[in-house]
């Protein structure tokens, strides 16, 4: 049950480029072939120091049962494993995948907090990014959302969500449960063709022109992309955002349209404010370029060679 040795080098510099060798972590465990994948991985390279915890979202039957299955593997590898339950008040009847995300996400965040844990990991993968990158395309997405997952990012306060399996395959992953014996999940959602993501599934599946590889190589080089005008942003913000009362203003003169976008989402974010929908931001610059004023997230933005935001006075009754 032992994965080989160049598979289990290669995870550990995956996995030290994002956290530290003593870092305790945690990993989110579904029993589906990815994640037993990570679990096998992780208890080679770091036994001792891991978790697992799985999330039994309480949506179909046998939920419970495959929780219970990942708990028994644990028990055989000696990894301390928790069943996390989603509690909803009422089955939403629209957007599921979405909400049992932030549902999953949020509990995964609570129990990592709990345990003292550092970071947890999850198995996502190239197939994934490769998945997402033609989602969002589909969508009409900017720079930010074709950049696909990151690989590090904060889930909660003094909790990191790591991915260190981004540059793996999924028949990788799925060779080295096989070859352990172990049967995965398969979860029914991964076919139902009224979600997005099994859609892409298909297309790559059934092509033979995408490479999901070179896919999930375009995703990170956008997100090096959207990176390097992040880091252009903070230099710009220092001198284009500026106080003014109870007001912000933002010299947007001279600079690329995107640069002028995320000058203004740092600007709303500034203000208190959520950033915006992408059209609905697209439609307030343009008619910012055109001098006009524009409601947003509760400011007035009044439009011009500077742009001036403010909040917006109440609504008469």
């Amino acid at each position: 049950m032992t994965p080989g040795e160049d598979q289990v080098a290669r995870f550990a510099a995956d996995l030290a480029a994002l956290i530290s060798a003593d870092a305790p972590l945690g990993l989110a465990v579904s029993g589906g072939p990815d994640s037993l994948a990570l679990l096998l991985l992780a208890a080679v390279e770091r036994p001792g120091k891991i978790e697992a915890a799985s999330v039994d979202h309480g949506l179909r039957e046998g939920s419970r049962s495959e929780c219970e299955m990942v708990a028994e593997l644990c028990g055989r590898l000696g990894v301390p494993h928790a069943i996390l339950t989603v509690e909803w008040g009422e089955t939403p009847a629209s957007n599921l995948q979405a909400l049992a995300r932030v549902e999953r996400y949020a509990l995964l965040a609570d129990w990592a907090k709990a345990r003292g844990l550092a970071a947890i990991a999850t198995a996502h993968h190239a197939d994934d990014q490769a998945e997402t990158l033609l989602m969002r395309l589909a969508r009409g997405s900017g720079l930010s959302g074709l950049r696909g997952a990151r690989d590090k990012r904060l889930l909660g306060e003094g909790v990191w969500l790591i991915r260190p399996l981004l540059g793996w395959r999924r028949e990788e992953l799925r060779a080295i449960v096989s070859e352990a014996g172990i049967k995965a999940v398969m979860d029914p959602a991964n076919d139902d063709s009224r979600h997005d993501r099994t859609r892409a599934r298909r297309l790559l599946r059934d092509s033979n022109w995408f490479d999901p590889a070179r896919l999930a190589a375009s995703a990170h080089h956008l997100g090096e992309a959207d990176d390097a005008l992040d880091w252009a942003l903070d230099g710009l913000a220092v001198s284009r955002i500026a106080p003014d009362g109870v007001s912000l203003t933002v010299d947007p003169s001279g600079i690329p349209r995107e640069l002028q976008r995320r000058l203004l989402l740092r600007a709303l974010a500034q203000s208190g404010v959520s950033p915006p929908r992408g059209p609905d931001l697209a439609r307030a610059i343009d008619a910012l370029e055109q001098g006009q004023s524009v409601t947003l997230g509760g400011m007035k933005l009044d439009g011009g060679p500077v742009w001036r935001l403010a909040p917006a006075p109440p609504r008469r009754a």
